[in-house]
């Protein structure tokens, strides 16, 4: 992994702060270090007594926390204004937004739970909650949670398999890549029936 490396190399040097600093950018979008590979590598690091498990664990946690509230306050102050302002620039409405936490209230929490084990997925979820206003101890209830068992999840793979946490950990990547797919497959054609369904609700309307 080409990563491992840096990753190595920053632990090296900085120990628990790569888990301070280092998860809140990999969740406002900067995923240096990755942030599924630094946690696998944190749990492989307390089983070889590098780290302190529970230290590393709190550390991690705290970490996420602070990157997902940092990017729904984001949202929350700077996202909904600029969509009113200059919405109409990337062919964004009010309304959208409106629809947006319609479709939210339906299905929105439960993808808030397991966003964060899904990379792109939670660099894009948090400012999304916080632009369509989805208040806070709701994203809090869920979004918390969610990076909690992520957390006790891929710490787990690295401190339970040990030597072998990496052969592990690549089928689980390969797991959540091919769900990513899934994912957005689903979303295409439900969009796509939506749209025929309108197309076609809109042809037999009375001229």
């Amino acid at each position: 992994m080409k990563f491992m490396g840096l990753i190595e190399q920053l632990f090296a040097q900085f120990g628990y702060w790569v888990l301070l600093i280092g998860l809140p950018l990999d969740a406002i979008a900067l995923p240096i270090p990755p942030g599924n590979t630094t946690m696998t590598y944190t749990g492989f690091l307390a089983y070889k007594g590098v780290l302190n498990w529970f230290l590393a664990m709190i550390a991690a946690w705290v970490g996420s926390l602070i990157g997902m509230t940092i990017t729904y306050w984001i949202g929350y102050k700077l996202g909904t204004p600029l969509i009113e302002r200059y919405g109409k620039l990337l062919f964004l409405k009010p309304a959208h937004l409106q629809k947006s936490r319609e479709y939210y209230a339906k299905y929105g929490n439960k993808l808030l739970l397991f966003s964060y084990f899904i990379p792109g997925i939670r660099q894009f979820i948090f400012y999304f909650v916080g632009i369509i206003r989805v208040p806070y101890r709701i994203f809090a209830l869920f979004a918390f949670t969610g990076s909690a068992l992520w957390v006790v999840v891929f710490f787990g793979i690295g401190y339970l398999f040990g030597d072998q946490w990496l052969i592990i950990f690549m089928w689980v990547e390969k797991f959540l890549i091919y769900t990513l797919i899934g994912l957005c497959i689903a979303v295409a054609v439900f969009l796509l029936f939506k749209w025929r369904s309108r197309l076609k609700t809109g042809l037999h309307k009375p001229q």
